[in-house]
């Protein structure tokens, strides 16, 4: 079952900024640092969770890969920002990503078993799919650093291959 709140939050993370914002008054670099930095956060408190809660063996490791990654990601992110000597700067949308997460880690941490894990894992294919589109549609577009802009890049593939990793054991748990 995909939990839809978290996609609806995340793509109204994407809408936030209409392309003709993007052009001219979209989010800034240091907001945008704060969105990815704050999804990353967020995919790494769900992973946790999965493993502490789940006993499937494929679940855990992919967890166990999502936590690795996004670690990874933000540590690239927070070096970049230091370098660049840019504090990211907490947005509405930043805010509106954690409130959801929030919500959505105390739906999870309810359940247990099988019913845990084919939530995590549509709750994963949802949020990648979102994020993924905000990284694509909105953010990338409007970075104006070349730098913060290769990370994003860099961040939308691999999170591409998290989806369709994701994708791939919804598909085998139904």
């Amino acid at each position: 079952m995909i939990h839809k709140s978290i996609l609806v939050a995340a793509l109204l993370a994407a809408s936030a900024y209409t392309p003709a914002q993007a052009q001219g008054s979209g989010p800034s670099d240091p907001q945008i640092a704060h969105i990815a930095y704050t999804a990353g956060v967020i995919d790494i408190a769900a992973a946790e969770l999965a493993l502490k809660k789940s006993t499937n063996a494929t679940v855990r490791s992919f967890a166990q890969e999502m936590v690795r990654d996004h670690k990874a990601v933000n540590v690239m992110a927070l070096d970049l920002v230091k370098k660049l000597k840019v504090t990211p700067a907490d947005n509405p949308t930043s805010k509106a990503l954690s409130k959801q997460a929030d919500a959505d880690k105390r739906r999870l941490a309810a359940l247990k078993g099988s019913a845990f894990d084919r939530a995590y894992l549509a709750n994963e294919v949802a949020y990648h799919k979102a994020v993924n589109g905000a990284l694509d549609k909105t953010l990338i577009p409007s970075s104006h650093n070349a730098e913060l802009k290769s990370l994003l890049q860099t961040g939308l593939k691999l999170f591409s291959e998290h989806q369709a990793h994701a994708e791939h054991l919804a598909a085998e748990l139904k």
